[in-house]
């Protein structure tokens, strides 16, 4: 079995793309089982990932691809944590969702996408919307 760990956000804004690229993966229902993983910055509340409207749709859309998923959550930093729980998971890929941005914002502000492309020795999908498209 192919262990996919799937990064999602808050906002969500890459899900659609996410679950398309992974279920575009030969034989994906198959041999591809996937991690939805939602990283909290700060979670007083205690909040489940599953609350989470985006982590919803990419499980949804996952087992509407005959793609078996599981849920996990975390606390801390995103490039960090998403990398950690990669390595524990023994993850064959990564997969993160990309925002556009100018190259001033990314150097303002970073990317967690960028940051766990460079710190890990796993192979890392980044998936981001098209163009025009809205979720």
């Amino acid at each position: 079995m192919y262990e996919v760990v799937c990064c999602v956000d808050t906002a969500g804004e890459a899900v659609s793309d996410q679950v398309e690229a992974i279920a575009g993966l030969p034989h994906a229902a198959e041999k591809i089982h996937v991690t939805v993983l939602h990283v909290f910055g700060d979670n007083p509340a205690g909040a489940s990932a599953t609350q989470v409207s985006s982590v919803r749709q990419a499980v949804d859309r996952l087992e509407a691809a005959s793609i078996g998923t599981d849920v996990a959550e975390e606390s801390g930093d995103p490039a960090l944590t998403i990398r950690r729980t990669a390595e524990r998971m023994d993850a064959d890929l990564v997969c993160v969702g990309g925002r556009r941005r100018s190259p001033a914002g990314k150097a303002l502000f970073g990317s967690v996408s960028q940051a766990v492309i460079l710190g890990t020795d796993r192979p890392v999908l980044v998936s981001s919307p098209a163009d025009g498209d809205e979720e």
